[in-house]
């Protein structure tokens, strides 16, 4: 059975997001249902998809911090207030270490936390 935890690491954003529209098209068309196999695929590889995404969005975020954006600007870019945007990317960055703690190798270790955390700095600068 495909998993988002079985695919995630073995395919790219690009090639989910093709593999999802084909699916997806297929099943909006509906002249042939698709299998239970396809239908399970479809959503495993919509998690990874979203997955993707916010960890793309995140690592955005950070060049964006290294070529010296404000969160008022990172903010304006993303469509929410800079404290949104810095309290989003401060959650990611937990997440990111919670992973680390868990797993030993996914997320970030100790050493890019503080990296990621003086990167980010506070709200109001």
């Amino acid at each position: 059975m495909v998993t988002p935890d079985g695919i995630e690491r073995d395919i790219t954003l690009t090639t989910a997001a093709g593999r999802y529209d084909e699916l997806w098209l297929r099943d909006a068309v509906g002249e042939e249902p698709l299998r239970r196999e396809e239908v399970l695929e479809m959503l495993a590889l919509g998690e990874v998809i979203a997955r993707k995404a916010v960890y793309g969005r995140q690592l955005a975020v950070r060049s964006a911090r290294s070529a010296g954006a404000s969160w008022t600007q990172i903010g304006a870019a993303l469509g929410v207030s800079k404290q949104a945007a810095w309290e989003a990317h401060g959650r990611w960055i937990d997440d990111q270490a919670e992973q680390h703690r868990r797993s030993d190798y996914q997320g970030l270790d100790e050493e890019q936390i503080a990296a990621a955390r003086r990167l980010a700095g506070r709200a109001d600068e």
